[in-house]
């Protein structure tokens, strides 16, 4: 039986979670740092450097910033910040700029010196953004998490000095409580009335964009293909499409609100969006999907915290085995189940690269829904794939843990290469 503590402590990281934010988050973070450069130097920058990590490079460099009159980039997203974001609003400090003001943004970037220095740092998210203007100087940065600010000074002076680390989980609920035994647990037992707002709001806005990317031509247009070619789409075919589509319009630019997990807006829709189509098409209650979500969050935040935020691991695929186990959850799965579609899912994908935020997430998305669902379909037939078999050991827990170590030491040297192809900054 869980203890109270445990409740407690699964209910807040999920409520660290599970966020609003408007467009990709690694831009946004960029964005956020630069709205609270401004607000320290009371005067936009005349001119600006920023010393970011790889890893904020590989997720911004492709990506089309929100509100920005589809520019992409590091300068597109600072700009963004400086000229009209709201650093009260966090992840959503652009979400409501009005288009009259998409002209200055880019004139802003045209015109102001942005020195872009890839950063000497072992934290994959950091973020070291100094201005100049007049006489002034000021200093932001931002660490681990997205809008985890770790410094700000002005002229010299220290105003906020918070101690970190270089783990990604820096001053946030410690997850190694997470297990799939106890997750299913929490998910049969805990009262809805303290989540159901969580999964109300990731529910709203990511169907929503969801719905955006089928009706209009965002991106590659992977959900809308997946229907076009498939006239009477089962719920497996909704289910991939649905959240492809998504991601189509939010890495194109779409200025839609996305409930992110575990840092990532695509890891948002991916555990979410299948979900709640498969529960469509068994006419499930609203009780049993919302308890399926928890399912589908938590099982992608237990591998998550093994990864890290940024990774040359693709969080899709964390969030399609995710998206597995919920549904898995909806048509009755228990333990084994659950277990059984958790291993065989991370055993079809895992070593799927990240090589940045861009269209073509979301056909990995579709991929990852894809292994999801199919480790399901395994358990069901009575197959499997065993301990010793590769990555896969013995008990689910231990085999995302192999994950982890996977992730976050047998591809550093991947994360390298791939940044390397992708930028010169960091060669």
């Amino acid at each position: 039986m869980l203890t109270a503590e445990t409740t407690d402590a699964y209910i807040s990281i999920l409520r660290e979670e599970l966020v609003p934010a408007t467009g990709c988050t690694e831009p946004i973070a960029l964005a956020y740092a630069a709205a609270r450069l401004r607000t320290l130097l009371g005067a936009a920058p005349a001119r600006i450097e920023a010393d970011i990590s790889g890893n904020i490079i590989k997720n911004v460099k492709s990506v089309v910033v929100p509100n920005t009159g589809g520019r992409k980039g590091i300068a597109a997203a600072i700009a963004a910040g400086i000229v009209a974001g709201d650093a009260a609003r966090e992840l959503q400090v652009i979400a409501d700029v009005p288009a009259g003001r998409h002209a200055a943004i880019g004139a802003y970037a045209d015109a102001t010196p942005i020195e872009i220095r890839c950063a000497d740092t072992t934290r994959l998210l950091d973020i070291r953004l100094t201005g100049f203007a007049g006489a002034h100087t000021a200093t932001v940065q931002i660490a681990n998490s997205h809008t985890n600010i770790v410094f700000e000074s002005r002229d010299g002076e220290t105003l906020r000095q918070k101690p970190f680390t270089d783990s990604p989980e820096d001053n946030l609920t410690e997850k190694s409580v997470l297990n799939v035994a106890d997750i299913l647990e929490f998910a049969d037992t805990v009262d809805l009335a303290r989540v159901q707002d969580l999964l109300e709001a990731q529910l709203s806005c990511n169907l929503a964009i969801a719905q955006e990317g089928l009706a209009h031509p965002w991106g590659a247009q992977v959900g809308a293909i997946l229907l076009a070619e498939t006239p009477d789409p089962d719920a497996k075919t909704e289910a991939k499409a649905w959240a492809a589509a998504g991601s189509d319009a939010r890495m194109s630019g779409c200025e839609m609100p996305v409930v992110i997990l575990s840092g990532s807006g695509n890891q948002g829709i991916t555990a979410s969006v299948p979900v709640a189509r498969y529960a469509q098409r068994l006419g499930a209650a609203r009780e049993k999907l919302y308890r399926a979500l928890l399912v589908s969050n938590l099982v992608t935040i237990e591998q998550k915290s093994g990864i890290g935020r940024l990774s040359a691991y693709c969080g899709a695929v964390s969030a399609g085995v995710g998206a597995g186990a919920g549904i898995a959850y909806l048509l009755d799965g228990g333990y084994e189940a659950i277990a059984h579609t958790v291993v065989n899912a991370v055993a079809i994908l895992s070593g799927t690269i990240c090589d940045g935020a861009k269209p073509s997430c979301a056909a990995k998305i579709a991929a990852s829904v894809d292994a999801g669902i199919l480790g399901y379909q395994m358990y069901k037939h009575r197959r499997e794939f065993k301990g010793g078999e590769g990555i896969v050991t013995k008990g689910v827990d231990n085999t995302i843990r192999n994950i982890g170590i996977l992730a976050s030491e047998g591809m550093r040297e991947t994360d390298r290469t791939i940044l390397s192809i992708m930028t010169r900054p960091c060669d």
